[in-house]
């Protein structure tokens, strides 16, 4: 293929996949805490498997948690609370491993002095690089394939909790992927579709892709990409009644570029869910994609990538680079300054810009941290700011 000319895949995963689970009980933990005590420390991470659930990590709190309470609520709400469920809201077993923050790290994030300064400044939870992402492609400034991905999701989650008919048949976990193909750098058409769900043993497996295909993704995906040759693969394999945690084990953070944008932007080295917003592996992966919103949305650039890097311990970036792959209006060390000063990027500053200790977290679990309007980093409040600062 030139260099023009390319397919370009991208995927998404169910409320009831078995990493979700995961993350969505982490999430839903932190919540908890945040709720209670706005200055809660949290790393909470989550296995899940057969008929067990297992916490682990570290929480500082003077939040008062009922465990039992919050997992099994989340699972009810995911829907895993069918008779028929082995992995079910209200007879999973619990296991709690959760510990307190060590102070060696707690150091590194408590209010410090500054080094020749007075006055006492949060540094970063950890070192790391975190990378956010911005394009004119969709309204959401998303890229194409991952939305396309999480729309279809989206809506499969709505007609198996309308419970009508065919639906009712189906469970919560399910997959999607969806591989554009672009000319010119534009795109022209689906080239192939794949959805995969959970389902009972009453519902056929032609039935099931018939429903699927006419129902799901004729009815969600955009027309004008649906081309003749389009390729639609409807539960490829036949038979998936045994899914979610009791098919497979689920982990906390192992669904990242689900999460992020679906591999078309490159990704820091930390996941999301369960950590509270000291952890810069989350927080300033949020600030790097309120920055290139911005950059997009002020009509800088076409597409933006922020990278921004810390240490632990110090509330200053180590780095700051934005990137416009040619798209750009302005030199790509212009923005960069003007990046530095249009935010504050030390991690109160970010926390205090984006809201980050409100319980909001849970929102965020599914369908992607991004592309979701009125989280506080997707609003294209600092266009002007940017703009004067050039």
């Amino acid at each position: 293929m030139g260099k023009d000319s390319f397919t370009f895949s991208s995927e998404s995963v169910g409320e009831g996949h078995p990493d979700k689970v995961a993350d969505a009980i982490s999430d839903a933990i932190l919540d908890a805490c945040l709720a209670g005590d706005p200055g809660s420390r949290v790393a909470c991470e989550t296995l899940v498997k057969s008929n067990l659930v297992f916490l682990a990590g570290e929480i500082t709190t003077e939040a008062c948690l009922d465990y039992h309470c919050l997992v099994r609520d989340t699972l009810r709400g995911i829907g895993y609370d069918h008779e028929d469920d082995i992995f079910h809201a209200d007879k999973v077993f619990l296991t709690n491993a959760i510990t307190r923050q060590s102070r060696d790290i707690g150091q590194g994030v408590d209010a410090r002095a500054a080094e020749g300064k007075e006055g006492a400044r949060q540094g970063a939870g950890d070192q790391g690089i975190m990378f956010g992402y911005a394009t004119r492609a969709t309204e959401e400034f998303m890229p194409l394939p991952v939305m396309l991905a999480h729309r279809l999701l989206r809506r499969l989650a709505e007609m198996r909790r309308s419970g009508e008919g065919w639906t009712r048949e189906l469970r919560p976990d399910c997959k999607a992927q969806v591989a554009v193909h672009y000319e010119g750098g534009r795109p022209i058409g689906l080239e192939n579709v794949v959805v995969s769900t959970q389902h009972t043993e009453a519902i056929g497996e032609a039935d099931l892709r018939h429903h699927l295909e006419e129902e799901l993704l004729r009815a969600v995906l955009p027309e004008d990409l649906l081309l003749p040759e389009t390729r639609f693969l409807a539960n490829p394999t036949g038979r998936f009644v045994a899914g979610g945690p009791y098919a497979d084990a689920g982990l906390t953070g192992r669904k990242i570029i689900v999460d992020t944008y679906g591999g078309w932007s490159r990704h820091g080295g930390g996941a999301f869910s369960g950590k509270d917003a000291t952890k810069v592996d989350r927080s300033a992966a949020y600030m790097a994609r309120w920055i290139a919103l911005n950059l997009v949305a002020a009509g800088l650039a076409d597409e933006a990538e922020v990278q921004l890097a810390y240490a632990i311990g110090y509330p200053e970036p180590t780095s700051v680079l934005v990137q416009t792959f040619g798209t750009g209006r302005v030199p790509e060390l212009e923005l960069s300054r003007a990046v530095r000063a249009s935010f504050d990027l030390t991690p109160a500053g970010i926390i205090e810009a984006l809201d980050l200790r409100d319980p909001i977290f849970r929102s965020t679990t599914h369908y992607g941290h991004f592309g979701k309007a009125g989280l506080p980093w997707e609003r294209p409040n600092r266009v002007d700011a940017l703009t004067n600062a050039l």
